[in-house]
Order: C-alpha cells, then structure tokens, then sequence
C-alpha cells in the first residue's frame, strides 16, 4: 500500500479526451476489437483532448449520491484477495452475490442482475489486443444509451423483460482498485447537475464481436464539473449510474466518467489495475 497521504488536495489540472461527432451527420460508429499491430479500433468519429480542473472530494464524500450527482463513493471493504479477482470464476461465485446485496443495502432495489464485469490494468508498454489486456478507459463516456439499456434487460432477463420494464429500474457499475490504491490513472466523474442532456451527448453504435449495442460519447462542454477521490483503496469503491428509467428531472440520470493522468501522481507509484461490475437495479 501506498503511504502516500490520502488529503483533500482541492484541485489538479488534467486533460480529459472529448469526443467530436462525424461531420457529415451520419450515425456515430466504433468497433471494440482493435488492430493487433496499432492496438487502436476502426471508428468514424474523432477525439479532442480539453483541459479540465477535476476536483478531489476526499472528506467530502457525503455531498455526492446516486440520486444527486449520478455517482456514489462508498467504504466498502471485500472479502475478495487481489489474486481473487484475477480468477473470472471466483469472481463470479464470490464478488457477484456480495455486490449484489451491497448494491441492494445502498439503493434499497428489490432485484439486482449482474450482467458482466471487465478487469483493467494500466500497462503503458503494452497495446489493448484482447479483452485480457484491458487498459483503463481515456475517453469520456457513459456505458448505455437509452435503448441499449432497455435491450440489456430483454436480453438478460427475457422472460420477465415486459413486467420489468414497467418499473423503474438502472443501470449501475461497482468500481473498485485492485491490490494498490489507484493514484495512477485514477477514475473520474462528470457531476450530473453539470451536464446538458440534450447537447453533450450522441449515441455511437458499438459493434462487439457477438453482438451490436451503443454507448454515449460526451462532447465538450466548459461547464462540466469532473470529480474524483485521490487514492481510492482496495477498500473503496464507486457506484457509477449509466442509466435510470426515471427522466423527470428529480434525479441523475447518468454519469459521464473516464480514466485520467493525474499529474500529482507520485513517481514509481503502482500501475493501477480495477474491476468494475455492471448491473441492472430494479425496484418494486
């Protein structure tokens, strides 16, 4: 573990990559599988990196929750070794019925599905080739539109799918380090309440070696309050809401977020690594 102080540093300059939609108005598009030579994915859309403040909210934890800003951190230690979480199946045996009921205790939903998970390591010398060679993500972005999110449920519930729909329900990702705190590459998170729903966002069809889904990339905008927690332990972790049935105004409804070179990060710190668990929440 590192020593280094776990403080409220206020601020820290960074860079978070945007993205710009296709210029000739056509459907935004990008592949999941990469070139095995380049490690970069087939897509029609560029990339702009912006500079941003981003915020660290140690100590300041409780102003931030699910229904208010779209993102909750929590203490929230497993029962799960570091060599544990390298093992898919113990994963699933294990971390899933655990995460479920810690889901549940924090949101109070009756139901919770975990549908998948994804492992990442920070491996700077190393090009993402395959889904065992995941690198954290550098690009602004929400995991689910819409549609995807009410296709998530058909397809991984499809015999309750219609009752189920009928209520509300989320989408929400577990994230948590892995072995070492994550001052490398930490997680950051774009407060709702900063976000304009209409104009900051557009779909991209995302094109996965078994099926097609779709993401929502995240255009610039000055006025996007990003957040983190420096030096998020084993320990920690985060609940980051993709999506809610509820788009009323009276809650988050997502939360953009991306992995960031934090210039404070202090030299021969440990590469990050993390897991993070995607789940579909349901209330009676």
């Amino acid at each position: 573990m590192s020593a280094t102080p776990l403080t409220n540093q206020d601020t820290v300059p960074a860079t978070i990559k945007y993205s710009v939609p296709p210029k000739d108005g056509s459907q935004a598009h990008r592949h999941t599988l990469t070139d095995p030579v380049t490690g970069l994915a087939e897509k029609n859309f560029e990339e702009e990196h912006m500079g941003v403040t981003v915020e660290n909210v140690r100590g300041q934890e409780h102003l931030y929750s699910l229904n208010r800003t779209g993102f909750q951190f929590c203490e929230h230690p497993t029962k799960m070794r570091a060599s544990d979480f390298r093992d898919d199946e113990k994963v699933k045996e294990e971390y899933y019925p655990e995460s479920i009921q810690f889901i549940k205790d924090v949101t109070g939903a009756s139901r919770v599905v975990i549908f998948d998970h994804t492992r990442r390591a920070h491996r700077p010398d190393e090009l993402e080739t395959s889904s065992d060679r995941r690198q954290p993500v550098s690009l602004a972005h929400v995991d689910q539109t819409t549609a995807a999110s009410i296709t998530r449920v058909r397809r991984h519930i499809p015999e309750e799918a219609d009752s189920l729909l009928k209520r509300r329900f989320q989408i929400i990702n577990l994230w948590r380090p892995i072995e070492n705190p994550a001052l490398d590459w930490p997680l950051a998170l774009c407060d709702f309440r900063s976000v304009d729903i209409e104009s900051d966002l557009f779909p991209v069809t995302t094109i996965f070696p078994t099926h097609v889904g779709e993401t929502m990339a995240v255009k610039h905008n000055p006025k996007h309050q990003w957040k983190y927690q420096r030096g998020m332990t084993p320990d920690e972790a985060v609940l980051i809401k993709c999506f809610d049935s509820i788009q009323d105004g009276s809650v988050a409804i997502l939360t953009p977020h991306t992995g960031f070179q934090d210039p404070t990060t202090p030299l021969g710190t440990p590469l990050r690594e993390s897991i993070e668990l995607r789940a579909l929440v349901f209330y009676d």
